[in-house]
């Protein structure tokens, strides 16, 4: 007994330094928690709790229950009209955003010199801000002296109104849009510097070309990557304010009143922030039930080499 006392003694220090140790980890993040949970999840409960409410800017708010989301389905054709354009714009900014790019990347993960320039070139317009970015935009697109139309009098066509035009507003909306391939771009490159180069010298081997290459061995590797990209261009094109709000302000008729828009014009126009707070938490909703179809269709297309040789060994 005096023996196993003795030893008992000494484990329970030893066990508070592993459990200090354990603790400290989260001391690092600690800020990081803080302004989660003050910042992000506190406002986005809030917002749940005021969608119930007719809660104006100033005055007593009132609980109406599911009212907000009632009168949104049922009495508001703006919700709809918004509800559209922003689909319409995602079908078009997704795949658009993502094969540009990989593109890029290919492009900037070929050994030539001057890559690192042109890395930093397609970064900028990244870190330029959505206000200043309209601004150049909204002169490129100008009907009377923008650049655009300007190249296109060069070879004889008449360019539109591209802004104001009906038809063309959401054509420059996505060109626009897509002008900001950064991020998304060091992302895909950051994904193909993972690549084995040995897969692509044994495919070389057994005579694949780089065609064949591209699709056998770069987009299986690159899937998850391409998975992530998905998603978040997903939530950046329902997310879509700054650019239509800066040029078109939703027009013309409506053709690029995006959701996100409804959803600001709501609160900071007409100052129904319960009904917006509703309108917030719709578009939540979309955004999350879009996550998890493309998350649950990923056993088809994205490849995990991990489990790949997991299954493998799981039948040897």
């Amino acid at each position: 007994m005096p023996l196993a006392a003795a030893q008992i003694k000494k484990e329970l220090p030893l066990a508070k330094k592993l459990k200090r140790g354990r603790q400290k980890p989260y001391l690092f993040i600690l800020p990081w928690i803080l302004g989660f949970v003050f910042f992000t999840l506190g406002p986005m409960l809030y917002s749940l709790v005021i969608s119930l409410f007719d809660y104006p800017i100033v005055g007593d708010s009132k609980f109406i229950g599911f009212d907000n989301y009632i009168n949104m389905f049922t009495d508001d054709p703006l919700f709809w009209k918004s509800l559209w354009v922003t689909v319409k714009f995602a079908i078009y900014f997704v795949p658009l955003n993502l094969i540009i790019s990989l593109l890029l990347a290919v492009l900037l993960n070929l050994k030539v010199k001057g890559s690192g320039i042109f890395r930093t070139i397609f970064y900028l317009p990244s870190v330029i801000s959505g206000v200043a970015l309209a601004m150049i935009w909204a002169w490129v697109y100008s009907g009377d002296f923008g650049i655009l139309n300007y190249i296109l009098s060069l070879f004889g066509i008449e360019g539109p109104d591209w802004l104001r035009e009906s038809g063309w507003s959401m054509t420059a909306m996505v060109g626009a849009s897509l002008w900001g391939q950064g991020s998304m771009m060091l992302i895909f490159l950051a994904g193909l510097k993972a690549i084995p180069k040995d897969l692509y010298e044994s495919s070389s081997l057994d005579g694949a070309g780089k065609i064949k290459q591209f699709f056998k061995i770069t987009l299986p590797m690159l899937s998850p990557t391409i998975l992530f990209n998905v998603i978040t261009s997903i939530i950046s094109a329902f997310q879509q304010l700054t650019l239509a709000l800066t040029l078109t302000g939703g027009g013309p008729m409506n053709e690029t009143h995006f959701y996100a828009m409804y959803v600001y014009e709501n609160a900071f126009k007409y100052f129904h922030l319960g009904y917006s707070a509703a309108n917030a938490w719709f578009m939540f909703l979309i955004v999350l039930v879009l996550t998890m179809a493309v998350f649950k269709s990923t056993s088809m297309w994205v490849y995990y080499e991990g489990e790949l040789k997991k299954n493998k060994s799981a039948k040897g």
